[in-house]
């Protein structure tokens, strides 16, 4: 594995709340924060950093994602955890973000909303199935 690991969503949110220094990075598209909500964290007294990974509509990875990642006040030193929809694209962020030198980088696996199930639906699991805090844009 070339990232720190994969936690659950209820791990991530246990690591954000022990951890003054972990960051949440919501790496999906401007129109999934939009429509589909972002996790909230203001109860923790933090905000989540969005920085797209790729691109909506045309699917083109975000070739400033590091210098993104770096303006958001993200060290090497952090744990950054990164969330999707489903838990794939964060992984390409989390191993890019680790060859950069964050020796922390999780996958939160199950993402946002969670893999389709056998109906094509979302949301049986990831963090918002969870219960965990989230808002509407």
């Amino acid at each position: 594995m070339s990232y720190a690991g994969d936690l659950t969503p209820q791990q991530a949110w246990d690591i954000l709340a022990e951890d003054p220094n972990a960051v949440l990075v919501d790496v999906r598209t401007r129109a999934e924060w939009s429509y589909v909500g972002v996790p909230e964290l203001s109860e923790l007294g933090k905000e989540v950093i969005l920085i797209e990974w790729v691109s909506f509509p045309d699917g083109q990875r975000n070739q400033y994602f590091v210098e993104q990642l770096r303006d958001a006040g993200v060290t090497d030193d952090n744990q950054v955890l990164f969330l999707c929809r489903s838990g794939q694209r964060s992984v390409g962020a989390a191993q890019t973000a680790t060859a950069d030198g964050v020796a922390k980088a999780y996958n939160i696996s199950e993402g946002f909303e969670g893999a389709t199930d056998a109906n094509g639906h979302r949301g049986v699991v990831g963090w918002k199935a969870q219960g965990l805090p989230w808002r509407q844009s």
